[in-house]
């Protein structure tokens, strides 16, 4: 598929994996790989499974990128999020098998997918902006409001709270958690059980469901996008 990414469809599901040797940033050109793959999800009308390398899911955005600012940077972060509006907009569900840490960027996306499986060990799930000295965008508020246990709201935003195991389930980070070696095969089982919905029933649904979360996310989307010209 691509140099960072890779895709393969069997049964219609389709898999797509995050691997860039390393942390698997979401740069620009991680970003136009994973859209492209979902182009491709969308085309074989497939459930999708969005994985990591093993121990990371990602790192987040390419901080060189981040700091530097400029045209370089407002297009990562609006590629970033226009993912994570894609993922909760997407006309057919997204698993996502966790398979590590999930920091920054990379927890908007558990956020923004269908069902979330995580590995169990020793990983971060955290936005951990905050913690960086950066404010947290607009829009990534909005997607932690609308999918984070109410009591986890505020520290898993203000407070950058680490997450992990049953801790980002009771938080919604994560839906459910197993053993390593199994990650792959629940996210199967899964996508194959999603995989019965009926499509249209399950689009129209979708839509009510997250109505006021897609709209609260696209405004939001829409602010960060002139302050991320500007600055």
């Amino acid at each position: 598929m691509g140099e960072r990414t890779s895709y393969s469809l069997e049964d219609g599901i389709a898999t797509i994996t995050l691997d860039d040797g390393k942390v698997n940033v979401l740069s620009n050109e991680m970003l136009a790989e994973i859209n492209g793959a979902l182009d491709r999800a969308v085309a074989d009308e497939a459930v999708v499974i969005l994985t990591g390398r093993p121990g990371i899911l990602s790192a987040g955005f390419y901080l060189p990128v981040l700091q530097g600012g400029g045209p370089d940077a407002a297009a990562m972060l609006a590629s970033g999020f226009a993912l994570a509006v894609r993922l909760l907009s997407a006309p057919r569900p997204v698993v996502i098998a966790c398979p590590g840490h999930a920091i920054a960027m990379a927890s908007f996306l558990l956020l923004s997918a269908d069902y979330r499986i995580g590995a169990e060990g020793s990983y971060r799930i955290v936005a951990n902006e905050v913690a960086i000295g950066m404010t947290l965008p607009k829009t990534a508020v909005e997607i932690c409001r609308g999918r984070l246990a109410t009591s986890h709201f505020a520290r898993a935003t203000t407070l950058s709270e680490v997450y992990a195991n049953e801790g980002a389930v009771a938080a919604g980070f994560l839906d459910r958690v197993v053993p390593a070696d199994r990650l792959a095969e629940t996210a199967r089982e899964v996508a194959t059980q999603l995989a019965t919905l009926v499509p249209d029933a399950y689009v129209a649904t979708k839509r009510r469901v997250r109505h006021d979360t897609l709209t609260a996310v696209l405004a939001a989307l829409e602010a960060d996008s002139k302050d991320w010209t500007i600055g």
